[in-house]
């Protein structure tokens, strides 16, 4: 696929043992992959680093290349080259080859969706084709760039992701614990250690963040966003926006009119 002077090339292999490619002097374009099963394996400067399900590999532009399939291993992963004027690769390590595991399974559904669409819209060639493209890609370097600047355990991630789509739930931190693997107590402990705050002020200020949001540009009420962001209690969401905020909710209103 071509635009203007420059590459955009995406696709999904899923190759056997025999595979291999070798591009001595690289390639003028970036080189991005998102291994979905089975192992392959990345070659720089002599040294041999293996791709397993969950692994992004990015190739700066005129970095050798040399990959493949590992013996009696199927390697199946997504790639695409793209050009240079993506201004996120700047907020990345400075490196020919950066691997980067992503252990979060929310995460790497997310990675994979955007993968996807990449692939749905080079094919289909709409009118703003390159666009839709590119924002998919962006959104794929950021995660990498907030992975790379910010070391937060995977399980906390699934957690932080848990409580996000769950916001409107009732949250039980047995049921949060159970799906990441770890007990209460200790998902508790490792949590606030992560993040400075407990899983369940966590979830208020989540809630208390988007209410925020909505009486600022939507005409509900105070006792109606209530509702919406999951308070059960008119009363502990005026107590819980206090807390965040300093005033309650018709103060809040009263100020920003």
């Amino acid at each position: 696929m071509i635009f203007d002077d420059f590459t955009f090339l995406s696709g999904h292999f899923i190759e056997q043992d025999t595979y291999v490619t070798k591009r001595p002097q690289g390639r003028s374009d970036w080189l991005l992959t998102f291994t979905l099963e089975g192992e392959g394996y990345f070659i720089n400067s002599g040294n041999e680093r293996i791709c397993r399900p969950g692994d992004l590999t990015l190739l700066k532009p005129g970095t050798p290349q040399h990959y493949g399939t590992k013996k009696d291993h199927t390697w199946q992963f997504v790639w695409v080259h793209f050009p240079s004027i993506f201004t996120e690769t700047n907020l990345l390590p400075d490196e020919e080859q950066l691997i980067l595991t992503i252990e979060s399974e929310s995460i790497r559904e997310r990675i994979h969706r955007a993968f996807t669409r990449m692939l749905e819209d080079s094919r289909e060639r709409g009118e703003y084709w390159f666009e839709l493209c590119s924002s998919s890609l962006r959104e794929i370097l950021l995660i990498m760039a907030q992975k790379t600047n910010t070391k937060v355990d995977a399980r906390i991630e699934e957690v932080l992701h848990l409580l996000s789509q769950q916001m409107r739930q009732p949250i039980r931190i047995e049921d949060l614990a159970q799906t990441v693997g770890l007990s209460p107590s200790r998902l508790s402990h490792l949590f606030k250690a992560s993040t400075g705050y407990s899983i369940i002020d966590t979830l208020n200020r989540m809630r208390i963040q988007q209410a925020v949001l909505m009486l600022e540009h939507t005409g509900r009420s105070a006792s109606e966003v209530c509702y919406d962001v999951g308070f059960q209690n008119y009363n502990h969401f005026t107590n819980q926006f206090r807390k965040w905020y300093g005033m309650n909710p018709s103060t809040f209103m009263k100020e920003r009119r």
